[in-house]
C-alpha cells in the first residue's frame, strides 16, 4: 500500500468541500457518482474508493449537518489511514535474511514479497488481485471457467487498478483453453499458472513463446521432474491441507520429497499456510516462495460475502475437511471445505443416488454424473450469495488463523513480521 494513494486522497477534501456546498445548497446529500468519478480520474485504487465511500456513508447516517464538521471527520479518517499505510510499511520490510531467502522468487515474479495470492474462483478477481499486487505481494486471477472475453475483462479491469505485476491461473480442461492464452497474449500477461492437470508440451511452449513465465503444480516428484522437462518456468507444491481441490498428500511431506530434487527452477509451498514462522521454514528448506489463499479471504479488499467472511473467522482447521465418497466404484473429487448442512446432504445424496442405481433405475455413467452435477454453482452460491449453508465454503486447514477481517498489506505485514522474528530466533539460537 503505497504513501502516494493517500497523498491524492487528500485532494479528495477540497472536491468533498465544493460537493458539500453543492449538496446544502440544493437540499441533497452527495452522490457516490461523484466520488466514484474522482477516484477513477485520479486513477487510484478502488479498494480505496470503497473504503471512502464507507467511511462518507457512516457520516451520512449520522445525519451531520454541518458541512465544516463533515470535512474535518473525513481529514481525521485520511490521516488516519495515511499513518496505518505508514505502519504496515515499516512493519513489512523484509530484513536482508529475508530478502536473501525468497531471492529467487521475487526475482521470478518481479515482486517485493515472494508470495503468490492463491487463485480462488469468485474471491481472486480485480478486487483483491490488485490489492495483492499493490501492497507487494503477487496477485493471481482464477480464470475458472470464465469466458475469454470475461477474462479480459478481468486483467483490464485489475491493470486498471494496479500497474503491478500479476498472474492469470488456468485450468488446462478449459474448452477454451488456446483462447484464454491468446486472451492473456494480447493484454501482456507475465505470469501463467496452468492447473488441473500436466499441460501438453504445445500449451507450454505456447505460452512461452509471446514471453510469459509458466508456473505448475507438482503432486509429486516425478510428475515435477516431468514439468521441468515440458518447460515449466516454476512449480507449486500443494498439500492436502489447502482449500478447494487437493491431493492426498501433505504439505510438509511434498516438501520433503521435491525439494531437494528440483533445484533448477523456482519451488513455491502452498496449503495450510496461515503463519510467517511456516514461510521462513519453507524458505530454509530451499523454497523460494509461497502460495496462500484462505489467509486472504477475508481481506477487507476481497469480494466474499459477509457471511461467507464470518463463517471463515469462526471456523477452526478441524471444521475444513475433505469432501466424503460413500463408494469405492463412484470417485469423488477429494475437495476441502468448511462443512455445514450442504456437506451433510452430499453424503445422503450419494446413498440415495447409488441405491437406485443399483434398483437399475439407470446406468452407472447417468449415477456418476448424478454425484458430480450435486455441487454445480455451490461455491457462488456462497462466495457472492452468502448461502454459506447450502453452497460450497471452500477453505484451507489455515482457517483457524484467520481471526479478523482487515486489509492485505495489514495481513502480508503480520506474516513478514511473524517470519522475521523466526528467523532472527534462529540466528541467536545458533
Amino acid at each position: 500500500m503505497g504513501l502516494r494513494s493517500f497523498r491524492l486522497q487528500e485532494d479528495v477534501v477540497k472536491m468533498l468541500s465544493q460537493l458539500v456546498d453543492k449538496a446544502q445548497r440544493s437540499g441533497n446529500w452527495i452522490a457516490n457518482e461523484a466520488l466514484r468519478e474522482y477516484f477513477s480520474r485520479r486513477e487510484l485504487e478502488e479498494t480505496r474508493w470503497q473504503e471512502a465511500i464507507k467511511a462518507f456513508e457512516g457520516l451520512k447516517r449520522e445525519k451531520l449537518a454541518d458541512g465544516k464538521e463533515i470535512l474535518a471527520r473525513m481529514q481525521g479518517w485520511f490521516q488516519e489511514k495515511k499513518k496505518q499505510a505508514y505502519d504496515w510499511s515499516h512493519a513489512a520490510e523484509p530484513t536482508t535474511h529475508l530478502r536473501t531467502l525468497w531471492r529467487r522468487g521475487t526475482e521470478f515474479l518481479g515482486c517485493e514479497y515472494a508470495v503468490l495470492g492463491g487463485a480462488m474462483t469468485w474471491v481472486s478477481e480485480h478486487h483483491l488481485v490488485a490489492a495483492l499486487s499493490n501492497a507487494g505481494a503477487f496477485g493471481v486471477i482464477a480464470c475458472g471457467s470464465m469466458s475469454p472475453e470475461l477474462l479480459e475483462k478481468e486483467i483490464v479491469e485489475t491493470q486498471r487498478i494496479t500497474a503491478k505485476p500479476f498472474g492469470v491461473n488456468i485450468i488446462i480442461m478449459h474448452p477454451e483453453l488456446d483462447e484464454l492464452i491468446a486472451v492473456c497474449r494480447k493484454q501482456k500477461i507475465s505470469h501463467i499458472v496452468l492447473a488441473g492437470g500436466i499441460p501438453k508440451a504445445k500449451t507450454v511452449q505456447s505460452i512461452k513463446a509471446f514471453g510469459a513465465k509458466v508456473i505448475c503444480f507438482a503432486p509429486s516428484v516425478a510428475i515435477a521432474k516431468k514439468l521441468v522437462k515440458l518447460g515449466a518456468d516454476a512449480l507449486i507444491i500443494e498439500g492436502m491441507e489447502a482449500g478447494g481441490h487437493i491431493g492426498p498428500v501433505s504439505t510438509s511431506v511434498l516438501a520433503q520429497e521435491i525439494l531437494p530434487e528440483i533445484r533448477t527452477i523456482p519451488v513455491f509451498i502452498a496449503g495450510g499456510i496461515g503463519r510467517g514462522e511456516a514461510i521462513a521454514g519453507y524458505l530454509e528448506m530451499g523454497a523460494s516462495g509461497v502460495q496462500l489463499g484462505t489467509r486472504f479471504v477475508c481481506a477487507s479488499e476481497s469480494i466474499a460475502h459477509p457471511k461467507f467472511k464470518e463463517m471463515f473467522i469462526r471456523s477452526q482447521a478441524r471444521d475444513a475437511m475433505p469432501s466424503v465418497q460413500v463408494d469405492r466404484d463412484f470417485p469423488v473429487i477429494a475437495v476441502r471445505a468448511i462443512e455445514n448442512k450442504a456437506t451433510e446432504a452430499f453424503i445422503r445424496f450419494q446413498h440415495e443416488v447409488i441405491a437406485r442405481y443399483k434398483k437399475g433405475e439407470f446406468g452407472k455413467k447417468e449415477a456418476q454424473l448424478q454425484i458430480e452435477h450435486f455441487w454445480a454453482g455451490a461455491l457462488k452460491r456462497a462466495v457472492i450469495e452468502g448461502d454459506i449453508e447450502n453452497g460450497s465454503v471452500m477453505a484451507g486447514q489455515s482457517v483457524g488463523m484467520v481471526t479478523r477481517e482487515e486489509p492485505v498489506a495489514a495481513i502480508l505485514a503480520e506474516l513478514i513480521g511473524q517470519a522475521q522474528s523466526y528467523l532472527t530466533r534462529h540466528q541467536h539460537a545458533a
